[in-house]
C-alpha cells in the first residue's frame, strides 16, 4: 500500500514510513524533494537513509536526512528542516514513522515565519496528526 500523504501547506506534505516502492511512486507523482526525519534503525526492516537517498537520487529527487527523536530535537534540526524546505524544489514530502515528527518540524518552521501555534495544531489535526505539544517544544527550543 503506498504511503498516505497529508498536505500541510502549499507544496509540502508529510507521510509515515517510506519504502523503495513508495519513493518510486512519489517520483512518478512528481515529488521533487524528500526529507527523512527517521533515525536509522528505528524499526526492524526500515529502509536505511543511505539506500533511500540512492533510490531518491536515481529518480532525480533531492534527499535530506534530518533524523530526530522527541528527546534529541534541537534548533539546529529546525534550521536544517527550514533550509531543506526553502532550498528544495517543491513538491516536498517529509516523513518519519507516522508523520508526527515531520509535522512538528514543519510547524516549528512555520512558527518562525509568524504562524500561530494553535492554528498549526488545528491544521495538523485535520489529518489526524497530533502536534498538541507544539507550544511546549517551541518554548524549549527558544
Amino acid at each position: 500500500m503506498p504511503a498516505q500523504l497529508f498536505p500541510l501547506g502549499p507544496g509540502v506534505s508529510v507521510a509515515g514510513r517510506l519504502d523503495r516502492a513508495d519513493i518510486d511512486a512519489l517520483a512518478a507523482a512528481g515529488v521533487r524533494t524528500i526529507i527523512n526525519n527517521r533515525p536509522d534503525g528505528e524499526d526492524s526492516g526500515q529502509l536505511a537513509a543511505a539506500e533511500a537517498r540512492r533510490v531518491a537520487e536515481a529518480h532525480g529527487i533531492a534527499y535530506h536526512h534530518i533524523p530526530i527523536t522527541a528527546a534529541t530535537l534541537s534548533r539546529a534540526d529546525v534550521d536544517a528542516f527550514a533550509a531543506a524546505l526553502r532550498d528544495g524544489p517543491a513538491p516536498v514530502v517529509a516523513h518519519c514513522r507516522s508523520g508526527t515528527r515531520s509535522a512538528l518540524l514543519w510547524a516549528l518552521t512555520r512558527m518562525r515565519e509568524g504562524a500561530n501555534a494553535l492554528s498549526l495544531i488545528a491544521e495538523a489535526a485535520q489529518y489526524g496528526i497530533d502536534i498538541a505539544g507544539l507550544p511546549a517544544v517551541a518554548a524549549r527550543l527558544r
